[in-house]
């Protein structure tokens, strides 16, 4: 099978997931990977690492967490935009990425994260979740427009 996806760096951040051929919308392009760890764990591991600890965690609608910090996948690169090509579909507690747009060979592929969280968004907290998508309607933080 030819690989349809390749992780390098990014110029939004860090490393990112780009598309080595053409994806149409729809198009099942990888599954999210990981460990599954219930939902306490996660929040207690990432209070270990503070504010601006950085996690590979995807939330499960059954409230575990797949750590793909843990035998993950390239997955767990895909970057936060505003104007996101891709959209996660959980399945059986499996997370599947789609194209949720066409993607050209060399595009980077991004998911809108949507983040939630449980305090209360203060200036610091809203600051460890600023996005540097640089989309043209970019609202300036990974959190869910509601947590905004």
């Amino acid at each position: 099978m030819q690989r349809r996806v390749v992780v390098r760096r990014s110029p939004v951040h860090g490393r990112g997931v780009f598309a080595l051929q053409a994806l149409e919308p729809g198009e099942r392009v990888l599954e999210y990977k990981g460990g599954l760890i219930p939902w306490q764990t996660a929040v207690r591991q990432h209070q270990k690492q503070g504010v601006s600890g950085h996690t590979y965690f995807f939330g499960l609608t059954d409230g575990r967490v797949i750590d793909g910090g843990q035998r993950g996948n390239s997955a767990r690169w895909l970057n936060h935009s505003c104007d996101a090509n891709c959209e996660a579909i959980e399945v059986d507690n499996r997370v599947f990425i789609h194209a949720s747009a066409s993607i050209s060979p060399g595009d980077e592929l991004f998911l809108d994260y949507q983040l939630t969280i449980d305090e209360p968004a203060d200036d610091e907290i809203r600051l460890s979740y600023v996005c540097r998508c640089g989309a043209p309607r970019c609202r300036g933080t990974m959190l869910a427009a509601s947590e905004a």
